[in-house]
């Protein structure tokens, strides 16, 4: 570490608050400054302010506190919300939530944003206040950064770190495609199905003959509204609640077990197995009417009711818990998924909010389940259906996953990069290295 250093930022950089033109003048608002506010910042997502809400004149700027900042200033909250960061894209100004940071010489702009993010504690630990914290401008220079003496070895870290920000960003704006791509295909599937040729159904507009209307709006003229009670009593299918209190008490929930699932435990979908409860095998097959089979569904009852999943094979033998309904559709031409995504569809959601009893904690009962209308269609064609939503859900899954393994990489990284811990060597001003 001897080539490191440790100085308070004010020694690495200019402070200053922002300002607020008087509002009472029109001349001083709406011109070509752009002025940020603490919610620019928790609205942008990534390192660099590319928009702003507001805008003050050159008028408004001379006659308030607020400072012109040249691009590359380091935007600070430092009110309420403390040590939120983002880089200035242009020259800007601010209202009094920050305070403004312009390095100097001894350090690179880029490395003392991550050091800064690095530091938030430290922001919040010189932080006071009755009425909300904030943090002034002296005890902000107080704050004490690590630095490599070398310029370019600061440069150097920036750099892999903004790479590895770029690579997060990236699978985000992916994540954030796919869901749209998924929220668009669901509405598809769910209103035009596929046909027996693999494709989607030419949207009504196009076809109207393909469609009829019903209850249910606008559907296929393959398909029937059917309430769950006449699918079950079609297929031989049965709905059942979960354990009462009375049946399965919380004292005899075990570290390991047989899982059960509660409605806190399905999410998107599917079930969250971190903090489920379980029981042991003997407690598990006294309430064996209650025990899961692969292609039943399971549903909240109460509380946020749509949360509904399809079981799966490594499910089966599991316990419905209090609090969720157990579907079982019985038969052979009915697709658990499909109605498990149905059932999470506004077609059903819509009905279910209609239905639900209950002012402070929405629930749902076996009468008002067997009133809710489903669309009916073929076998082939459902599990078509669930084929196309899995296929995406698969892709987001994966990126979820990317993303996940990103932050931790970059975690790791932040922390032995802007501590010296994992050394950064430059060869020359040409060529980099760095031992990570």
């Amino acid at each position: 570490m001897s080539e490191w250093l440790e100085l308070p930022l004010e020694l690495l950089a200019d402070i200053s608050s922002g300002g607020t033109p008087s509002r009472a003048n029109p001349l001083f608002w709406d011109g070509d400054i752009p002025w940020v506010t603490p919610s620019d910042i928790t609205a942008c997502k990534t390192n660099y302010l590319f928009d702003t809400s507001n805008s003050i004149s050159q008028k408004g700027l001379i006659s308030s506190s607020a400072r012109l900042l040249p691009e590359g200033a380091l935007l600070l909250t430092s009110r309420a919300t403390i040590g939120e960061l983002r880089i200035a894209d242009r020259p800007v100004t601010t209202n009094q939530g920050f305070k403004n940071i312009v390095p100097n010489d001894l350090i690179d702009g880029v490395y003392l944003f991550y050091q800064l993010r690095r530091l938030k504690g430290g922001f919040l630990r010189y932080a006071a206040g009755s009425t909300f914290l904030e943090i002034n401008r002296k005890d902000t220079g107080r704050v004490r950064v690590l630095l490599p003496k070398k310029k370019t070895v600061q440069q150097k870290i920036a750099y892999i770190l903004q790479t590895i920000d770029q690579a997060i960003e990236h699978t985000g704006a992916l994540i954030d495609k796919y869901q749209q791509i998924k929220a668009g295909l669901m509405h598809d599937l769910f209103t035009r199905g596929i046909a027996a040729n693999g494709q989607l159904r030419p949207p009504r507009d196009q076809a109207p003959d393909l469609y009829k209307r019903t209850s249910l709006g606008w559907i296929p003229k393959e398909w029937e509204p059917l309430k769950l009670k006449e699918i079950l009593s079609r297929s031989g299918g049965y709905l059942q609640t979960g354990p009462f209190g009375s049946q399965l008490h919380s004292y005899e929930y075990t570290e390991e077990g047989i899982p059960v699932v509660m409605p806190q435990d399905i999410n998107n979908g599917k079930i969250d197995e971190i903090q489920i409860a379980r029981i042991t095998e003997s407690r598990a097959q006294s309430l064996f009417k209650h025990r899961l089979k692969f292609g039943d569904i399971i549903i909240a009852r109460r509380g946020e009711l749509s949360r509904a999943s399809a079981i799966l094979e490594m499910e089966q033998g599991w316990v419905c818990g209090t609090g969720c309904f157990l579907l079982r559709l019985g038969g052979s031409n009915l697709d658990a998924r499909f109605f498990s995504m149905m059932y999470r569809h506004s077609m059903v959601q819509r009905q279910v909010e209609g239905l639900a009893v209950g002012s402070t904690m929405p629930s749902l009962n076996n009468e008002i389940m067997g009133k809710l209308i489903f669309p009916h269609m073929n076998l082939r064609e459902q599990s078509a259906i669930a084929d196309s939503v899995r296929l995406t859900d698969d892709r987001l899954i994966s990126l979820k996953s990317e993303l996940l393994k990103l932050q931790k990489q970059k975690s790791g990284m932040m922390h032995d990069l802007l501590t010296g811990k994992v050394p950064v060597t430059v060869v020359d001003d040409n060529a980099e290295v760095a031992n990570v």
